[in-house]
């Protein structure tokens, strides 16, 4: 596998986050689609991480990617209150866009796999309208059980996708990729959550003011309250816990080293 740049990979809460900015996923992805290899991106948020830290299952299966990416600007404050900074914030949706950009200048051929029927229809159509250079290589809504995985898996790897977006909730996403990318054989393969909702206009994107403040859940909480109120509740407090105990365990370091004997101006003082 052959990427473009080298990257550096921050330790957040036991997932290793790559410390990169967007121009760079999108160098690395076009390395692998001209390359043929086959590279997995991982995201997380607050609510994964959160989530990772009790599934081992999940955080195994998200160890499958190449690339992660922090989808969160808590995580970014995180990771400078820590000492190893993630330059910046990289939302699943926004590599999307990125790389429809991309696909309509060059022609990539995309599969598109999640959501409702009618929402991954309405997909395709919006897609069509505003990125004319896509090569719609197939679609299949999310809707399958576990004895269904190898007949998805098949239609996928028979379309001769470039690329792969897959918007089904976590941890159904994660395990799927996990399992199948080998043998679906896409270039580039990309879990994208609820962006198929947005993209066909079934629910909206907080405002740009409120995703630049980190208030994008909010947003969300507000248009969704019961499905969302609870969730947010538990998995912020817990985040907030165990990233507090992080900050912490990285001071203590942080003084260790700066107060540890130097052995290079010992040996100095014996001689």
């Amino acid at each position: 596998m052959i990427a473009v740049v080298d990257y550096h990979k921050v330790n957040m809460l036991g997932i290793d986050v790559a410390a990169v900015r967007m121009q760079d996923v999108l160098n690395i992805c076009e390395s692998y689609i001209t390359n043929g290899s086959n590279l997995l991106i991982g995201v997380v948020n607050v609510a994964k991480l959160v989530n990772c830290h009790k599934n081992i299952e999940l955080r195994e299966s998200l160890a499958e990617a190449d690339v992660i990416v922090a989808d969160g600007l808590p995580i970014v404050w995180l990771s400078k209150l820590t000492g190893e900074p993630v330059p910046e914030r990289i939302a699943g949706i926004d590599i999307m866009y990125r790389l429809l950009e991309r696909a309509s200048e060059k022609n990539y051929g995309v599969f598109f796999l999640g959501a409702t029927q009618q929402v991954v229809q309405k997909v395709v159509e919006t897609v069509q309208l505003k990125y004319p250079g896509v090569r719609i290589a197939g679609y299949r809504n999310g809707y399958f059980k576990e004895s269904q995985e190898n007949d998805v898996a098949e239609q996928i790897r028979n379309s001769s996708a470039d690329i792969l977006f897959v918007a089904v909730p976590t941890p159904k996403k994660e395990h799927f990729l996990g399992k199948w990318r080998d043998y679906m054989n896409v270039p580039v393969c990309h879990g994208v959550g609820g962006s198929f909702d947005v993209v066909a206009g079934v629910t909206k994107r907080a405002p740009v003011w409120m995703q630049k403040c980190g208030m994008e859940w909010f947003y969300r909480l507000i248009q969704e309250p019961r499905k969302m109120w609870k969730r947010y509740l538990v998995t912020n407090t817990v985040f907030m816990k165990i990233a507090l105990g992080q900050i912490i365990r990285a001071g203590f370091n942080g003084l260790f080293r700066k107060h540890a004997p130097n052995p290079a101006s010992n040996v100095r003082d014996k001689k």
